[in-house]
């Protein structure tokens, strides 16, 4: 049986028919809504109620769930072990070494063969020739393992942070006639979802009711106008569109792979699809290749394993033309801060290695060319392919060694690592690289409400009828008319999903939900003994006629509700001054109706607004307006037919107030101390905001942003618009470099000026480390300016979809101090960068000289080929590990911060760079031409055979390079090199597990490894060696930075 056979008697509706109703547009949907009854007829057939929703009882979840299929598209499977251990094989300096190893394998035999039938005595070296290049493949088998590992690794921590971005996601549903917030991947079809300002739509559904709701389809269709959504004109909702205005209703009837969203990522290949996987291998090899390049890219950008659930597939990578939401977000920006500065020092390495690698083979093959052919005049044997494979492998075996192919890993590795630890200081990173790049963050542009604010919103000052009451009223003081007005505008005209409920224990605080400025006047309403539940029961959403939903621009929102008989009541609120500004009545003393005059207005502004803001306090206004078909008194609007809505400045005009009241949001107890921090740190904060300038300056006080003797810039959006543009009316960055540095608080702001801020002072080139600029914002039109930002942080709780989808990293718990730790966190992965750079390019030069040195002079490598894999393996892997695993200190923030241009390799790291290479190679070439005498051993030169004297020159070298770890954990001067390193548990383990291995290759290495063990004497020479790298950075640190002037970057 089919499953459309199976559906229709329970259901009465297939599969087929839902997606055919989310394919079709307009009154074409319309129309086929109508075949199967309407809405009403839709719901019955999905056995939901459109008032009540679904009775969520889990049978019938479930069940739903396997017949409609259920809200996550199957994400691609993770590459197995088998495939990165082939992708780590594809790496080019590693294939070389491969076939060269393999060529001197195949070589060995060969003259130990002709030698042996020629009766010929063989040097035991020859007759092990073999072992060298059995050596390398074992060596390039482990560097191809640890590197799988660390890969394997990596996607597993990728696809547990989109998993905690999926479980962090979640949406309103109306079940059993209750509201519940649940996560996205849990909506079933049947539900009826609540669509509100700033939601990514998790389902397709069709629209039972709205209010102004409009909706950006961009990703779907590359048309960047917004449509507007109505139940009897267009009501198809597709999942992965962002609601930019109003709210509603929706019936959901289409989720997961069913879909829109998940028929066309499934189509890109971006999910694992069953019935894809069972048709022929070409084509699946196809959808792989597509997948394969999807992750590719997506990791290349620092970016999560592809999502898998829906809700978040309004980033269908590839398929749209728009070019906003078509491409991912992490293609928003150019490279990172730290990822260019390290591209530019891997070419530079990468050039001077290759010149140096290719030099050491070119003398090692014209010695050897010129001993035996033209000194010892010897004919050409095949033989002596061998030898010629042996300087090539030498040769790439230092370009192995110079180029830097651990500084992925490293940066890898930080970055997980970080990005791990940074979800217990509820920084959830979406984008691998802002973690680094906060860390050079230069400038913070915070919100107030809620990041520095506790976004818990309460009324504590009201002005009703010529009183200002300083304490919230019981009702019977206001006079009943306008009392019962104040209720039904707030009971009215704010949200339906906006509620205040008793707390869960006594003496705690009431439970809000939804928009906290509304929560706060419907706490008014309920401190003053009435019950706004009881007004919306009357006034069901379905009734209103027309919702002008709050926006920027607007400023206010307005809801008209018809009365009964007799025409049609507008409620409005908003902020206060621009509310007084519609406002042609009010209500005086007693409820006596007074027309409110311009110098009436002033005196309210002047002698309640400026004083409430002053306070800290959020001013809105509440008014409205009657539209009636009898007699009409002073303050209301005769009409004879229904008035033309769609004229918002005639409609929301001549209001008549009712009441201003003044909202206390608390600045964080926090707040303060971390801003200090930033401001220690060489980070300056400053306050974007929509309150009015004299709110925005009490809070910015309160939080240590500007202080009452400061001459810094407070502003208002439309000062700060004025002075950034020129006389042709277009913004010039001259200008507004004259204003940005200055400036601390913008109020009444709109995100245009967010976006224009950020962008001037991001393309400002006023200074010469340039800014780096984070931003928080919640608003979906704050997200033009979270992707421009270097970093942008969207809030968890209060932020909308949009804002978190534009953003980098998002604060889980809304909290400025968060955003503290994320600069710590990302200071500490630049720091951990560093600390391996430090490291590694010493082990690079000391290396790379001495394998040049060795050829120029005795014409072979001190390091042999084997040695300096595995001198590679310490500095690749195991030691961006361990460098990588420091925790964060509050040292951290008593620096300034890096800038966008300054120097990776600071002039302090390359002090200690250059003075180690000093130490490291006076000490390994005094041990290559005198170290025999000075030991009293058999000097080296010029066997074949493992001896004492290179064996103590490569064990003093990687002794040197283990204790110049120690010395690599502090970049910025610190003498004690040993704080903190015992509660690093991973870099401890480490170094202990290194330098064992190192014991063990010394006394078993034997042919393989050209080792021959060490008398305890010789080891005691080896360690002394060794820690004379502490000893000499000690004695060098205090030398002044200036004497060894010069830096890479």
């Amino acid at each position: 049986m089919s499953i459309s056979e199976e559906q229709r008697p329970r259901y009465g509706i297939t599969i087929q028919e839902l997606q055919h109703l989310s394919e079709l547009q307009g009154y074409a949907a319309v129309a086929e809504i109508e075949k199967f009854g309407g809405i009403g007829g839709l719901c019955r057939l999905l056995r939901t109620s459109p008032t009540r929703g679904l009775s969520g009882i889990r049978a019938d979840l479930e069940n739903r769930r396997k017949v409609f299929g259920s809200n996550m598209v199957p994400p691609k499977p993770p590459k197995t072990f088998l495939h990165l251990i082939w992708e780590a094989l594809q790496d080019v300096t590693l294939i070389v070494l491969e076939i060269a190893a393999l060529v001197s394998l195949g070589l060995s035999f060969y003259p130990y063969k002709e030698r042996q039938e020629a009766g010929v005595t063989i040097d035991k070296d020859k007759s092990h020739g073999w072992i060298e290049g059995l050596a390398i493949l074992l060596s390039v088998t482990v560097v191809v393992l640890v590197t799988a590992v660390n890969d394997y690794t990596k996607e597993k921590q990728f696809r547990s942070l989109q998993k905690k971005i999926e479980i962090e996601h979640r949406y309103t549903v109306l079940r059993a006639g209750n509201i519940h917030l649940i996560p996205v991947r849990d909506i079933v079809v049947g539900d009826i979802c609540q669509v509100k300002y700033g939601d990514l739509l998790p389902a397709d559904g069709i629209l039972i009711q709205s209010n102004d709701l409009k909706v950006d389809e961009s990703s779907l269709t590359g048309e960047s106008e917004l449509v507007r959504k109505e139940v009897l004109a267009k009501p198809i909702l597709l999942s992965g569109t962002h609601v930019m205005e109003g709210s509603g209703r929706m019936l959901v009837t289409a989720v997961g792979v069913n879909s829109q969203a998940g028929i066309i990522v499934k189509l890109l290949g971006a999910a694992a699809d069953e019935e894809v996987q069972g048709k022929n291998k070409k084509k699946k090899k196809e959808e792989e290749e597509v997948e394969g390049e999807e992750s590719k890219k997506s990791e290349e950008a620092g970016k999560d394993v592809p999502s898998a659930s829906v809700s978040t597939m309004g980033r269908f990578r590839g398929y749209t033309g728009s070019q906003e939401e078509g491409r991912p977000l992490t293609s928003k920006k150019q490279k990172s801060v730290l990822q260019a500065k390290l591209t530019r020092l891997a070419v530079q390495i990468g050039y001077a290695g290759s010149f140096v690698s290719a030099m050491i083979v070119i003398i090692l093959v014209m010695q050897f060319c010129i001993r035996t052919y033209v000194m010892e005049k010897e004919q050409w044997k095949p033989s002596h392919a061998n030898e010629f494979v042996r300087h090539f492998i030498i040769g790439v075996t230092v370009l192995v060694v110079a180029v830097p192919e651990g500084l992925p890993l490293a940066v890898t590795l930080a970055l997980a690592y970080s990005v791990k630890k940074m979800m217990y200081d509820n920084n959830l990173v979406r984008h691998l690289d802002a973690c680094e790049t906060m860390g050079n963050a230069t400038a913070i542009c915070s919100d107030k409400t809620g990041t520095l604010t506790t976004n818990r919103m309460t009324v504590v000052q009201s002005f009703a009828c010529s009183i200002l009451r300083t304490k919230v009223p019981p009702f019977s003081d206001i006079p009943a008319p306008v009392g019962d007005l104040i209720v039904g505008a707030v009971a009215v005209n704010t949200a339906y999903t906006s509620s205040v409920l008793p707390a869960d224990s006594r003496g705690g605080l009431p439970k809000q939900f939804g928009n906290k400025t509304e929560c706060a006047l419907l706490g008014f309403v309920l401190s003053m003994g009435k019950d706004y539940e009881a007004v919306r029961a009357d006034m069901p959403e379905e009734s209103f006629t027309r919702v002008y939903t709050f926006n920027s621009i607007r400023k206010s929102m307005s809801t008209v509700i018809p009365i009964a008989g007799s025409g049609y009541r507008l409620f409005s609120k908003g902020a206060a001054e621009v509310m007084l500004n519609k406002c042609s009545f009010i209500y005086g003393r007693n409820g006596k109706l007074d027309v409110f005059t311009h110098e009436m207005q002033q005196n309210v502004i002047r002698l309640i607004i400026e004083p409430m803001a002053r306070d800290g306090l959020r001013t809105i206004a509440l008014a409205y307006k009657d539209f009636v078909r009898t007699s009409a008194a002073k303050n209301d609007v005769y009409i004879d037919s229904e008035p033309n809505w769609d004229d918002e400045d005639y409609i929301v005009s001549d209001l008549t107030c009712l009441c201003i009241v003044g909202i206390q949001d608390p600045v964080r107890a926090e707040v303060p101390e971390a801003i200090q921090q930033c401001q220690r740190a060489g980070i300056t904060v400053r306050m974007i905001t929509g309150d009015n300038i004299h709110t925005a300056r009490a809070i910015a006080m309160k939080c240590g942003i500007i202080h009452p003797d400061s001459t810094y810039l407070v502003m208002e959006g439309s000062e700060f618009d004025r002075r950034i543009r020129d006389s042709s009316g277009k913004v010039s960055q001259q200008l507004l470099d004259l204003v940005w540095p200055n400036l601390r608080v913008l109020a009444r702001s709109s995100p245009k000026d967010k976006y224009t801020l950020v962008k001037g002072m991001i393309e400002s080139k006023l200074y010469p480390n340039r800014e780096i600029v984070a931003v928080t914002g919640d608003g979906t039109n704050d997200g033009p300016a979270l992707k421009i930002a270097d970093v942008g942080f969207a809030m968890g709780i209060a932020g909308t979809d949009v804002a978190k989808e534009a953003s980098d990293i998002i604060l889980t718990d809304d909290n400025f101090r968060s955003i503290v730790k994320a600069v710590m966190w990302g200071r500490n992965v630049y720091d951990s960068i560093a600390k391996f750079l430090q490291f590694q390019l010493t082990i690079n030069i000391v290396a790379v000289v001495l394998a040049f040195t060795g050829a120029c002079v005795i014409q072979a490598s001190p390091l042999k080929a084997v040695q300096m894999l595995w001198v590679n393996l310490i500095m690749d892997t195991l030691a961006s590990l361990a460098l990588a695993t420091d925790i964060p200190t509050v040292e951290l923030l008593k620096r300034k911060p890096y800038g966008r241009t300054k120097p990776l390799i600071s002039r302090r790291m390359m002090k200690q760079i250059e003075s180690q290479v000093v130490y490291q190679l006076s000490v390994t070439l005094a041990l290559l031409f005198v170290g025999d005498k000075l030991l009293d051993i058999p000097s080296g030169t010029g066997s074949h055979e493992p001896t004492e004297h290179f064996t103590v020159i490569f064990n003093t070298f990687v002794m040197m390079a283990l204790f110049n770890e120690i010395n690599s954990r502090k970049i910025h001067g610190q003498m004690n090199v040993f704080s903190g390193m015992l509660q690093n548990k991973i870099f401890c383990g480490i170094w202990i597990s290194t330098f064992i291995a190192q014991v063990a290759i010394v006394h078993y290495g034997s042919v393989a490894f050209s080792t021959v063990p060490l008398s305890l004497d010789q080891w005691m020479w080896c360690l002394f060696f060794g820690i004379g790298a502490l000893v000499w950075r000690a004695l060098i640190n205090p030398i002044p930075t200036r004497i060894t002037a010069m830096t890479l970057l």
